[in-house]
């Protein structure tokens, strides 16, 4: 089963290199855009078959190691 942890900066975190991509992004001519947030996708190949104890795994090696909790929020999504 594979998992993907998606993971982003908290609301109100500042994000120097989401706004160094949206200012890149005005110099090459792209208009209308208010706000750039950078973020990571993790994709983890699980063995296991439940579909709950692959999300309680993910779940721990996100909250482990993946994410930085004080800042960041995470997403898990499994296929």
């Amino acid at each position: 089963m594979k998992a993907i942890v998606t993971v982003r900066l908290k609301p109100g975190v500042l994000d120097p290199q989401g706004k160094a991509i949206g200012h890149a992004l005005e110099g090459l001519g792209f208009t209308g855009i208010e706000d750039v947030r950078v973020g990571k996708v993790i994709e983890l190949e699980l063995s296991e078959t439940d579909e709950q104890q692959a999300r309680d795994a993910a779940e721990k090696m996100a909250r482990r190691l993946l994410a930085n909790t004080v800042i960041e929020d995470f997403v898990i999504t499994l296929r």
